[in-house]
């Protein structure tokens, strides 16, 4: 029996990534949901064979009828960068709400919540904050059988922020600066293995919530020395003083309107945390991908490594 899937955010990171496994199922047909135009272009390129609906869901709108006759959603839209809060308010709170009134209306009887190791987090900037307002409306929505996870740093194909940024401007400057020393610990998320976990979950209906983090615990600096290892580009590796990086970063997110990382992103990135690690492999039944191997998939695989979304 057919099962009908819908994904909002549906052409970013994880959306992507989803779609590029799930597709391979013949009992899944999937309609995938997002709002960013040159993006959603690209999903309709690379899997004509899915439904692909460009809406802005913080908008009631028909997209909210797609939702007829679904079997389970994923609820995966986010706003991860930006300079003004109500574009987070919008995208992360909002449009989860109308989600839930669409879900509601058309009986969907199961989804998964895509939340954030943020809700843990000490940062406090516009992420942070709608993130963990989403997270707490979703606590109300008991009367839907639902799962919520809870992932860390994520990397992988179709990466267009945070490590994927990061790798393409190895190739587009002779020295790469690294904040500090450079000794903050990240638990970067295999986004492939993430969607084997959200897979296993749509099959299962697996209910609760769980913390997913990297399972290796890895320095910024030997993380971005990975990278330029795997990569080989031409950018020399250097440390430059905290307050330097955050007042170039300042200056240049001046001149563009959209930058790829910010000051809050750097104030967030040197806070000494870490994240609940549990056995997700055990408990969804996928094996890991070791950090070193998921980098190599990441960028030097033929199929994807070479696509890039638009900001």
């Amino acid at each position: 029996m057919t099962r009908r899937i819908i994904i909002t955010g549906a052409a970013g990171l994880v959306g992507q990534n989803l779609i590029a496994r799930l597709k391979t199922n013949p009992d899944i047909k999937i309609v995938g949901i997002d709002k960013h135009p040159t993006n959603t272009a690209l999903l309709r390129r690379m899997h004509p064979e899915i439904e692909t609906i460009e809406a802005d869901l913080a908008k009631p709108g028909p997209w909210m009828d797609a939702l007829a006759g679904a079997d389970a959603l994923v609820l995966n839209q986010a706003q991860i960068g930006g300079l003004h809060e109500q574009e987070f308010t919008d995208n992360n709170v909002t449009a989860t709400e109308n989600i839930v009134a669409a879900m509601r209306k058309h009986n969907t009887p199961y989804f998964v919540q895509i939340s954030s190791s943020v809700v843990h987090s000490q940062a406090d900037d516009f992420y942070t904050r709608s993130k963990t307002a989403q997270e707490k409306f979703i606590d109300t929505v008991g009367d839907i059988p639902h799962l919520i996870l809870r992932p860390t740093l994520m990397f992988g194909w179709f990466d267009r922020k945070h490590l994927g940024w990061l790798r393409r401007f190895m190739d587009r400057t002779a020295i790469f600066p690294i904040p500090g020393d450079g000794k903050f610990i990240r638990q970067p998320l295999y986004v492939g293995d993430f969607a084997a976990i959200i897979a296993s979950g749509l099959a299962s209906r697996a209910t609760g919530t769980y913390d997913i983090s990297g399972l290796e615990q890895v320095h910024y600096g030997d993380l971005i020395q990975l990278i330029h290892d795997t990569v080989k580009p031409k950018a020399r590796i250097i440390h430059l003083p905290y307050h330097l990086f955050w007042a170039l970063l300042f200056v240049y997110g001046k001149f563009n309107s959209n930058p790829p990382f910010t000051t809050r992103q750097l104030e967030a990135l040197v806070i000494p945390e870490t994240f609940p690690v549990i056995d997700w492999p055990e408990i969804f039944g996928i094996k890991a991908t070791p950090l070193r191997t998921a980098l190599e998939e990441t960028y030097l695989d033929a199929r994807y490594s070479g696509i890039v979304l638009d900001f």
